[in-house]
This record gives structure tokens, C-alpha cells and sequence, in this order.
């Protein structure tokens, strides 16, 4: 018997080694993966980077995802492009090629040694926020509240909607 089918939602963001291009691989990346069905994805953002001050802008977005992998399966599937698109894990909120984070596996809520969903900063982040709210603004967020509200609570000045042409999607 197969596995039960659960919508997932995937943060994406790069500022290192043309970020808009390393966003297209993971997208077409993430609809390759086995088991599973890209079934949505944000409008691009351009963010200030939270951590060290002297670092490019992020180039972030979002993907809805329909799988069948367990949660730690697609997070190692996630930890697999991330390391195939050059991602080298160094100083936290540091710069990064790919930065592929696993932000809502159905409404589980999961803690574990490897893995905490929904994100743990995933409330307080307009990066993060923005683009949800492109892809279900009433999706709600397992023990926070809805996507919209909460990011009508944070500060999303240092986040703009990256104006991208129509054949770089």
C-alpha cells in the first residue's frame, strides 16, 4: 500500500552564484523528486539578509509540494539538491548557494533532533511569510494562526517583490 499523499511547503532562498538561477534548478529539482508533485510556487522575493550584515540580498520564494515521502525522506531529499546545487553549510545565516527548508508537512507538527515543523522561525520571517501567503494566504500554520495574519504582524520592510521577465519562471 502506498503511502498517504500530504501537501508540504518548501522555503527556498539563495544569495550566492546567481540566486534567481540556483531558485529555477530547485524548482525543477523539486518537481523531479519521486513520490511527488510541485503543485504550486510563490511570485520571487528579494529580502535583506538576517545574520551577518556584510552578505549579498536573498533571493527568496515558496513551493507547494504534494508527496508521498515521509518527512525525514524529504528532508534528505531537500539536504540532496541543496549539496547537488554547491551548498556548503559554514557560518549560520551565512551566505548560501541554495537554502532548501522544509516549513509545513501537512498539519504535523514535528520535533525532532533533525527536523522542527512548522519552522520554528517560520512566524516572525516576511521572507518566508510572503511568499506562503502568494500560495494559500488562509493557510494556516500549525499552533500559529494563518499565514496572512501573521505577516500582517511583522516588519517586511526589508522584503520586495523581485519583478522578474515572464520566460526566466
Amino acid at each position: 500500500m502506498r503511502p498517504p499523499e500530504t501537501r508540504t511547503y518548501i522555503g527556498l532562498g539563495s544569495n550566492l552564484q546567481e540566486p534567481l538561477k540556483q531558485l529555477q534548478q530547485a524548482f525543477r529539482s523539486l518537481a523531479m523528486l519521486p513520490g511527488s508533485c510541485l503543485v504550486g510556487r510563490s511570485r520571487t522575493y528579494i529580502s535583506d539578509p538576517v545574520g551577518p550584515p556584510d552578505q549579498p540580498c536573498f533571493v527568496n520564494a515558496a513551493a507547494a509540494l504534494n508527496t508521498r515521502l515521509g518527512p525525514e525522506d524529504l528532508l534528505a531529499a531537500l539536504q540532496g539538491i541543496e549539496r547537488r546545487q554547491g551548498r556548503v553549510r559554514g557560518e549560520r545565516w551565512g551566505p548560501r548557494t541554495l537554502d532548501l527548508d522544509l516549513l509545513l508537512y501537512g498539519d504535523h507538527v514535528i520535533d525532532s533532533p533533525h527536523l522542527q515543523v512548522p519552522h520554528p522561525q517560520l512566524h516572525r520571517r516576511a521572507f518566508v511569510l510572503a511568499p506562503l501567503c502568494d500560495l494559500d494566504p488562509t493557510l494556516e500554520i500549525p499552533r500559529r494562526g494563518r499565514a496572512d495574519v501573521l505577516f500582517s504582524r511583522v516588519d517586511a520592510t526589508g522584503v520586495r517583490l523581485l519583478e522578474v521577465a515572464h520566460d526566466e519562471r
